[in-house]
């Protein structure tokens, strides 16, 4: 029987390219997304992959939606935590609004979804945990601290709740996307692209989702149980940590 895949903020971008190389590779995957309905019953209807509807950032909803893909698809054994949003301004000028929102939205969601399936997990012997976080986590990001720290931030859980679960068969990994090319990226003005991205790329070109979704997959393998607590740098080169 397949293995169960979830990923979150997985109808677009991203988590959209890992639902369809999860799906290509076996796995019977399920899609969470917040908001965008339309979006959503466009996804299912392109790829046949059902979505569920709630925040990521909500304890309690966490734990509803996956108890729902639980008991429509099985117990969940592969857990892709890319959910997230950007609110970006300098500190001097942000609202607690902006910082809690991102660090709602992008960190303690990360608990909230492993939270819910860790038993599970562990009990089973197995399990698969990717967190999507940046290359901004790595570096910094001048008008992005609140970004800048979530993203820090599901590192040093991703290598913390390594260790509490290898001997358990639980690897949890994260992977550190630069610049991918995105319909948020695109739609950056061609010449700020141009001018100041590109540049700072050794490989010269924005990553396509795809190659992210990639590493999603081999990192979820069977075949990488001896990979956990690790941090895949994906970024063409921008920074080398």
């Amino acid at each position: 029987m397949a293995r169960v895949a979830l990923v979150t903020g997985g109808t677009r971008g991203i988590g959209a390219a890992v639902c369809k190389a999860l799906k290509a590779a076996g796995y019977q995957v399920a899609a969470n997304y917040a908001g965008n309905a339309e979006a959503a019953a466009a996804f299912t209807q392109e790829t046949g992959i059902p979505t569920f509807k709630w925040d990521v950032s909500d304890f309690e909803a966490c734990k509803a939606g996956i108890a729902e893909v639980t008991e429509k698809l099985g117990p969940i054994e592969v857990l892709v935590n890319n959910a997230g949003i950007t609110r970006d301004g300098m500190l001097h000028k942000m609202s607690p609004e902006q910082w809690y929102g991102v660090i709602n939205t992008n960190l303690n969601s990360v608990f909230n979804m492993c939270r819910n399936v860790i038993e599970g997990m562990r009990e089973r012997s197995f399990g698969r945990i990717v967190t999507i976080s940046s290359i901004n986590g790595q570096k910094g990001q001048m008008g992005q601290t609140n970004y800048c720290a979530a993203k820090a931030g599901e590192i040093g859980f991703t290598k913390a709740l390594a260790q509490e679960n290898a001997i358990k068969g639980v690897t949890v990994n994260a992977i550190c996307p630069g610049y991918i090319g995105t319909e948020m990226v695109r739609a950056m003005p061609q010449d700020v692209l141009e001018k100041r991205v590109l540049p700072l790329i050794p490989v010269g070109r924005l990553g396509e989702p795809e190659e992210i979704a990639r590493c999603v997959v081999f990192l979820v393998a069977d075949e990488s149980g001896f990979i956990t607590g690790s941090t895949l740098t994906a970024n063409g080169g921008q920074y080398m940590a």
